[in-house]
């Protein structure tokens, strides 16, 4: 899907929770990362009504030394009966600077917000689609920051 074209705008309390919580975990360049937010903006989003975004860091800012462009957190978000319904992924540009903040679903309907960070986990919030199928991967789930 295309972005959509907004004008920049700051992040939002749930775009920026869900980075904090994300970039909490100790990993080469998270002290960076976590110290590009107070100058991160978001300048698309990528469908109507999507929660995934596009991200601007404006300088000047400490860039990360990162190896990938994917930032190394298992983030999966949980319904309240334990079942996974997604993942937050987030990207950089070049592994130097926040590129995009991504909420992968597993349920039929895509969410409308970004999942709240609850207990150190991220779960969706009230009134979000609750059937899910399983991520499909063999793998167990894990925890959303094991890193």
């Amino acid at each position: 899907m295309a972005p959509r074209s907004i004008d920049p705008r700051p992040l939002n309390a749930d775009e920026r929770a869900a980075l904090e919580h994300i970039l909490s975990a100790e990993f080469a360049g998270a002290s960076q990362l976590r110290s590009q937010l107070d100058h991160t903006e978001v300048i698309d989003v990528w469908g109507p009504d999507s929660v995934s975004v596009d991200l601007r860091v404006r300088e000047p800012c400490e860039h990360a030394a990162m190896p990938t462009e994917l930032v190394p957190v298992d983030a999966y978000v949980h319904d309240p009966s334990g079942t996974c319904v997604g993942k937050i992924l987030v990207r950089t540009d070049r592994g130097a600077t926040l590129a995009d903040l991504e909420f992968a679903w597993f349920t039929d309907e895509m969410p409308t917000s970004l999942p709240a960070v609850v207990d150190g986990r991220l779960s969706p919030r009230v009134g979000a689609p609750d059937s899910a199928r399983s991520p499909g991967t063999g793998h167990p789930v894990a925890s959303p920051v094991d890193h």
